[in-house]
């Protein structure tokens, strides 16, 4: 929660990301006291747990009875839940209660126990109070809702509550991780994409479409730009030493990114790297990539080691993806002894003379944009 005087802005623009994943049903959104609503048809329940389960700046949610305020309406509407739960096997359970509305005549104490009653005598389920097998949860405000089974939301700030960023997106696991995790603080992200046709195939192509795809399911709506980036490569394959051949790549990728990133109006270019994982990565390398960076450059991943990143991976329903075995174009030219301690002055040299700006002019031009959208 936060509790700046500015809380209204990112409320608001919760519940707009809210009815935009909703725009193709008659389901009702609102927001009070901290509560996200979302009234709904039954037919319309499977869209609305899509996107509770894809929308950021939510703790929880769950699928709720509204009833009555009275004890007797309680516990029909808790020995309901408890037969749900009985039908997946649940043996026992625990009832949890919050009385915000305090002109409620029964202490949250009092509502476990009176509420319980019905549940027990039925014989459906038993009372564990330590390790139940489901916890029913009574909620009394402005009206009584009572839910099991809450699912854990995303967390972080309502997406396009802080800027917007360019995430450089590949076809390996930690790219779309890094733009998940920017998502998840209220950056809206656009993607870039370095396609070197026929180096690398369509397939490639096709795999790093679908990563974005998936996080347009986070971020509502995702541009991705496709840059043609074969003649660049061939370049530096030319005119760079060998070992620095990667380097000029991340250089000349970054150069670009530039270019787009003030074509979208973007605030920041985002990289999935993280410190020591390649070569290129090593603190001097990412210096030199720094440097050719025209916009604040985020690297939400940099300390992360890679099992912490797969796991993120698995959460967002990327890493099966992502480990498809299609090359990108970064691997297919690395050296086998690249540098690994550049400077950014002999970067600077190598980049003039590789006389290159006008090719990556010309790539950024020829680019292609796709979008991806939640629904």
């Amino acid at each position: 929660m936060l509790k700046g005087s500015n809380i209204r802005e990112f409320e608001n623009r919760l519940v707009a990301n809210a009815r935009a994943y909703l725009t193709k049903t008659s389901a009702h959104v609102s927001l009070r006291a901290g509560r996200l609503y979302i009234n709904c048809d039954e037919c319309d329940a499977p869209v609305a747990e899509f996107a509770l389960s894809h929308l950021v700046g939510i703790t929880g949610w769950a699928k709720a009875e509204v009833c009555e305020k009275n004890i007797g309406a309680i516990s029909d509407a808790v020995c309901n839940a408890a037969l749900h739960a009985q039908e997946k096997g649940a043996t026992t359970f625990k009832i949890e209660a919050r009385r915000q509305d305090k002109n409620f005549p029964l202490t949250s104490y009092d509502i476990c126990c009176k509420a319980a009653d019905k549940t027990v005598k039925s014989g459906v389920l038993t009372v564990d109070v330590h390790k139940p097998d489901v916890k029913i949860t009574v909620e009394v405000r402005e009206q009584c809702f009572v839910y099991s089974d809450a699912e854990k939301g995303s967390r972080g700030l309502p997406v396009g509550s802080s800027g917007k960023g360019l995430l450089l997106l590949s076809g390996g696991i930690d790219s779309p991780v890094a733009g998940y995790r920017m998502l998840s603080r209220g950056m809206k992200v656009d993607c870039a994409y370095f396609h070197s046709y026929p180096y690398t195939s369509e397939e490639a192509q096709k795999k790093v479409e679908t990563l974005a795809a998936t996080l347009a399911r986070y971020g509502l709506t995702v541009h991705l730009n496709i840059v043609p980036f074969t003649d660049v490569q061939m370049r530096i394959k030319e005119k760079s030493p060998v070992a620095w051949t990667t380097l000029m790549l991340r250089v000349c990728m970054m150069k670009t990114a530039n270019m787009i990133a003030e074509r979208v109006h973007a605030d920041c270019i985002i990289t999935g790297e993280s410190l020591g994982q390649v070569a290129s990565q090593t603190i001097a390398n990412l210096n030199v990539t720094e440097h050719f960076a025209a916009f604040p450059l985020f690297r939400p991943l940099i300390g992360l080691d890679k099992e912490e990143i797969v796991e993120t991976a698995r959460k967002i329903g990327t890493y099966e993806t992502s480990i498809l075995p299609y090359e990108d174009c970064c691997v297919l030219f690395s050296p086998k002894h690249p540098v690994l301690h550049g400077t950014i002055e002999e970067a600077e040299k190598i980049y003039n003379e590789l006389e290159i700006d006008a090719l990556i002019q010309t790539t950024f031009e020829s680019r292609e944009v796709k979008q991806f959208t939640a629904v």
